[in-house]
């Protein structure tokens, strides 16, 4: 699927980038030719509507003396390449004069008149008074005078052969541009795919996970289920495969509670029903009913919170992200210790530090305690932990535009939360 999504986005960036040069090149061509076009006509009207067939255009040259001084301007004569012919009011031809293109002086056009035949018939027979001449690649312009026809010849091979470059420069530069765009294209289309193929990734590991946790209560609660149909045990015996089948329901519920919860997360639902609150109170309310289960193990909970910290978001998930981060140092702390919880406030923003005294945590498994279905210690898969808290934890910070993060020191775990604060609050240092 990958592969067709970066072939796909090759031909389509390629088929926009062949699109854009071919009407790129047109108007250049076509912008080109039109000039050139333009050009012909001048010198043709310009050449039919000259009295004098001996009077070839002027411009002013300057030049530089042998000092270096601009010499002063002086009248340079151009001839034109075109061919004039009159013709007398019987059709034969009268006068014709040639102008050579970079020649010193005019030169006949033909060595009699009888070689002008065929391109002053080739102009009588055509219908529209200017006109081009394509077997013979002469463009022609054709006025009525009082003593007959002027009939005025200009070679077309200067102008063909420019628009022949033209067109041959912009198939080398299109096809140049086409090589180097397809290996941009291909290097964009690896970048442009690239968080797909993450997302891809993670989904695959998401489910591939999720039905290895699903698996094994499954297959407790099958087997156990085949148990209690068999006639060789006691009620003893029945009862307790009836207890583990419910305690296997109980943890595949909480697993399916887990998940339904991070999709509600991923589709958006923390940025619902947003308001003011106080973090240090939501801190208050998710300590309390962890208190007693930290006292059965030994543990106890110091809270050090700054009053006045006022943040905007989602009571009920910002209050869920403390308690992810109490339960999960409870879970891990060494007894008899204490978890610490502290909330301060510096500037525009305020920081949440949970930490307990536990095993510590490696920098690779510091690195992807934020992933999915990952705990760090494999043999707690069975305590009702599935990897999915930490994970949950972080998106509603993102979604609140704050950071999480964890750290390990001297036998301490701490995670960290940094979440943005409105105006207003009491600022503490951190």
């Amino acid at each position: 699927m990958l592969k067709r999504l970066r072939v796909k986005f090759i031909c389509i960036n390629m088929g926009i980038v062949v699109s854009m040069l071919a009407v790129i090149f047109s108007l250049v061509i076509g912008s080109t030719r039109r000039n050139l076009q333009q050009e012909s006509l001048s010198v043709l009207q310009a050449a039919a509507g000259d009295s004098d067939l001996h009077r070839p255009w002027q411009f002013l040259e300057r030049g530089r003396e042998e000092d270096g001084s601009l010499r002063h301007p002086e009248p340079r004569q151009v001839f034109l390449p075109y061919i004039l012919v009159l013709l007398d009011r019987n059709g034969e031809i009268d006068r014709y004069e040639g102008y050579p293109q970079d020649a010193e002086a005019p030169a006949d056009a033909a060595d009699s008149p009888e070689g002008l035949r065929p391109l002053v018939d080739a102009a009588l027979a055509e219908r529209e008074p200017v006109g081009i001449l394509t077997e013979l690649h002469l463009r022609y312009l054709r006025t009525e005078t009082p003593m007959g026809v002027k009939l005025v010849f200009l070679d077309m091979s200067n102008e063909t052969h420019t628009l022949r470059s033209l067109v041959r420069n912009c198939l080398i530069i299109g096809v140049a541009s086409l090589v180097v765009f397809f290996f941009l294209s291909m290097l964009l289309a690896r970048w442009a795919v690239k968080p797909v193929e993450e997302a891809w990734t993670r989904q695959k590991q998401f489910v591939s996970d999720a039905s290895h946790e699903l698996k094994t209560p499954l297959t407790v609660i099958m087997t156990n289920a085949e148990l209690l149909q068999g006639p060789e045990y006691d009620a003893g015996a029945k009862g307790r495969f009836a207890q583990n089948i419910l305690t296997m329901s109980r943890q595949m519920r909480g697993l399916v509670e887990s998940l339904l919860e991070l999709a509600r997360v991923d589709n958006g639902a923390v940025e619902a029903a947003a308001e003011e609150l106080d973090l240090g109170r939501l801190c208050e309310e998710a300590v309390l009913p962890l208190e007693p289960l930290c006292f059965e193990k030994g543990l106890r909970i110091r809270s050090a919170l700054a009053p006045g910290v006022r943040v905007r978001g989602n009571a009920l998930y910002l209050r869920q992200v403390v308690e992810i981060l109490l339960d999960n140092a409870q879970k891990y702390a060494h007894a008899p210790s204490e978890i610490s919880l502290t909330l301060t406030q510096s500037g525009r923003s305020c920081r949440l530090r949970v930490t307990n005294l536990g095993d510590a945590i490696s920098e690779k498994d510091l690195a992807r305690l934020f992933e999915r279905f990952y705990r760090a210690d494999s043999s707690r898969s069975r305590d009702g932990s599935y990897g999915l808290g930490l994970s949950i934890a972080q998106k509603i910070v993102e979604s609140h535009h704050g950071k999480i993060w964890a750290e390990s020191a001297e036998g301490k775990n701490s995670f960290f939360v940094t979440l943005p604060t409105l105006a207003g609050g009491e600022a503490r240092p951190s």
